[in-house]
């Protein structure tokens, strides 16, 4: 005898991948982020399961080219390391670290969207970020993400 309402499963390996390109050249970071995050977790699609990884693949083009609303976000958003030593404790600002690493804070923004376990590390890998308007994935065929 079947039963009318089922839920499905996903189970690893099973779940097809795809690969999406975004140009994030004059995006707005936090709105970005969300719709990134939302793909790697695979939340965009039916077959969603939450502790299987479902996302797909996310190439980003031109990550030190996003916008910032606000006024002084730049100036009071910080980003804090630790190196592990007594007063080791290193603190960049938004500004700075857009100077230095852009993509940095994209990837920041990204990882703080997902949730906080061993799963969201391995969804974080297959972010890739990319300064410039080139990425080396042309073999993979990715298709432009619907924003």
């Amino acid at each position: 005898m079947k039963i009318a309402n089922q839920c499905f499963q996903a189970k690893p390996g099973e779940v097809p991948q795809k690969w999406y390109v975004v140009d994030a050249a004059n995006q707005v970071l936090g709105r970005l982020a969300v719709r990134i995050a939302t793909v790697l977790m695979g939340k965009h699609k039916p077959t969603y399961t939450p502790h299987v990884d479902c996302g797909d693949f996310v190439i980003v083009l031109n990550a030190g080219q996003i916008k910032v609303t606000g006024n002084r976000k730049k100036e009071q958003v910080t980003y804090q390391r630790y190196s592990g030593y007594p007063s080791g404790l290193k603190e960049l600002s938004m500004k700075e670290m857009l100077q230095r690493h852009p993509e940095r804070v994209l990837r920041e923004a990204v990882r703080r969207m997902l949730p906080k376990n061993a799963l969201a590390r391995r969804m974080l890998r297959k972010l890739k970020l990319y300064t410039g308007p080139e990425h080396p994935h042309q073999a993979q065929q990715p298709e432009p993400l619907p924003l």
